[in-house]
């Protein structure tokens, strides 16, 4: 549309809320040229979205550079591994490896605590879809509390690992090394700045809290629903007035005083 002329400022709005981002550069000169200061507003609001658009972007092209040096080398399956759940007093450790399609590319990718629940949960569908395979490994807490947490998230990599259907080049793993003959290099705040990890680390967080989410039904005074078994005041409280349950980690509670 070269002109917004003939339309009420409402009525812009209503063909906005239908178009793309992708189609708003397009827009955004007229929108701006109107003699309306309402619709130049619209104009400059559709820039600013524009410019925060591609500067997201960039910042996944950035993260997507460590694959990319691999995929130029031939190396097409990477299987990105990471894991939540490390630091809650209750509940399993979780981690996920997922081999994505090389033009995987989703907007807001990152590490999983920093994106809303919202956000992580609409990603997650959309990088299942990009994955040509990924597992999830589970350890629960008495193992963790057998084996100690490091060790127990590096098992429940290696269970991840050998339920794949697709076996990876290369593993591209958050700052852990694990037993593992496939090749692997660990990355340092790998899930911020590794796409595969972080992506990894979204698919990991969604089933960890959904997990969780159904503990809260048989255990409803421990605010699993929202702490997601976290040491959290609230929680700490419910555990002297009412014990452990049997999904809590009896290493992680033990000076506690219970």
């Amino acid at each position: 549309m070269n002109s917004f002329q003939d339309m009420t400022v409402t009525g812009i709005k209503e063909y906005i809320s239908r178009e793309l981002i992708e189609s708003y550069s397009d827009m955004i000169p007229a929108l701006k040229e109107d003699h309306r200061a309402a619709v130049k507003k619209i104009g400059e609001s559709l820039e600013k979205k524009v410019a925060a658009r591609d500067q997201e972007a960039n910042r996944i092209l950035k993260m997507k550079s460590i694959e990319a040096g691999y995929y130029n080398s031939g190396i097409l399956r990477i299987g990105g591994i990471d894991e939540v759940g490390r630091g809650p007093l209750a509940g399993p450790v979780v981690t996920c490896v997922i081999i994505l399609k090389p033009d995987s590319s989703r907007l807001y990718v990152n590490d999983s605590k920093k994106i809303s629940k919202k956000v992580r949960e609409r990603l997650c569908e959309q990088l299942l879809e990009d994955a040509l395979d990924y597992a999830i490994g589970q350890v629960d807490n008495d193992v963790i509390d057998s084996l100690n947490i490091l060790n127990a998230t590096k098992k429940a990599m290696m269970d991840s690992l050998a339920t794949l259907s697709v076996k990876p080049e290369l593993l591209l793993i958050d700052a852990l090394h694990i037993d593992s003959e496939i090749p692997q290099k660990a990355i340092i705040h790998g899930d911020a700045t590794s796409y595969s990890i972080a992506a990894a680390s979204i698919v990991a967080k969604v089933y960890r809290d959904n997990l969780m989410q159904i503990y809260h039904e048989e255990y409803p005074e421990y605010g699993f629903d929202h702490n997601m078994g976290y040491g959290t005041a609230e929680h700490i409280r419910a555990l002297h007035k009412y014990g452990p349950t049997p999904i809590h980690r009896r290493s992680f509670i033990q000076n506690l005083g219970l």
